[in-house]
């Protein structure tokens, strides 16, 4: 493979995650604007509460996309660098992550809360790791009724999964980066659980 595409894949990878695809998908449908409606995320938590389920779907899609694809491009790597696969694949996760949360398109202000894109990131890097990952956010999500709740229970798995899966420190260290940069833009969330204010995703009755 190609070096200088070795270089810069990662640069690529934050360019591809800062792409914030519920702004770009609620503008080109005419929506209402994303960064002032709802809770002002653009992710697919909030494209759900302004322009409805479809491009809610679109944006998880696009979200998770934007982890995946960068990241197994650098896992294609291995037959090129095996002695080196697991740190340039991570570093690779981290900046498709790091342009979700922080991305250039927008000033780096805005960005998403990055559940969506870490799952896509690892669903290369520790596969089965995401899926239990994945089980605990819905269990938690469904029990109570909150989203947020289950990001939050689902990224603390997220560590410990992929430990158990790779046995990789790499994978699993940057495993702990992305659970802990979560957490920090979950920090609101955080606060209204505490004091029992955060929304709720399902009504009662429905």
């Amino acid at each position: 493979m190609n070096r200088l595409f070795l270089y810069l894949l990662p640069v690529f990878a934050y360019l591809i995650g800062a792409v914030p695809w519920g702004l770009v998908l609620t503008r080109l449908y005419g929506r209402n604007d994303l960064l002032k409606m709802g809770s002002g995320n653009i992710g697919a938590t909030n494209v759900k509460r302004v322009a409805g389920n479809r491009l809610a779907a679109a944006t998880l899609a696009g979200d998770v996309l934007k982890g995946f694809i960068p990241v197994w491009f650098a896992a294609a790597t291995s037959a090129v660098a095996a002695n080196r696969a697991d740190p340039y694949a991570a570093l690779v996760a981290l900046m498709a992550f790091s342009g979700h949360l922080y991305p250039i398109y927008l000033g780096f202000k805005n960005g998403g809360k990055g559940v969506a894109t870490a799952a896509g990131c690892f669903l290369v890097l520790a596969p089965p790791a995401v899926m239990g990952a994945c089980i605990v956010f819905f269990l938690v999500a469904w029990t109570t009724n909150r989203v947020s709740a289950g990001s939050l229970a689902g990224a603390g798995a997220l560590p410990i999964a992929v430990w158990f899966d790779t046995r990789s420190p790499v994978i699993t260290g940057c495993a702990v980066i992305v659970a802990c940069l979560i957490y920090l833009r979950h920090k609101e969330n955080i606060k209204r659980l505490i004091s029992g204010k955060e929304p709720v995703f399902r009504e009662k009755g429905r």
